[in-house]
């Protein structure tokens, strides 16, 4: 290309249209990548939370009864324990009375 010669109506134009695509197409990915990692973020926390409550239930009823709880809806029932039963599964073995109980959470796909 001639370096005096004027760059044609086409030329300006896709000039001026693939920047700002670009730019778009740059932002939108970096977004959709950022809440990517923001949701399987989530999903750990939301599983460490479980855990924790399960615990801290379990705690609570030795406790106070002087036993560990039978199973997970004696839990719900007795101490309020709530979470989402389409997304865990709780794995309770309760040995006995006064063995503490091995708890496994399984995450549902």
């Amino acid at each position: 290309m001639n370096r005096f010669s004027k760059p044609s109506f086409r030329q300006k134009l896709k000039n001026k249209i693939s920047l700002p695509t670009l730019s778009f197409v740059l932002i939108f990915v970096l977004f959709f990548l950022g809440v990517s990692n923001v949701t399987k973020s989530s999903a750990l926390n939301e599983k460490q939370l479980l855990a924790d409550a399960l615990s801290r239930d379990i705690a609570h009823c030795y406790a106070i009864e002087g036993m560990y709880p039978p199973s997970v809806s004696y839990m719900q029932e007795h101490y309020g324990l709530i979470y989402d039963t389409e997304k865990f599964l709780i794995n309770y073995e309760n040995i006995g009375s006064n063995i503490y109980p091995t708890v496994n959470i399984l995450e549902r796909k």
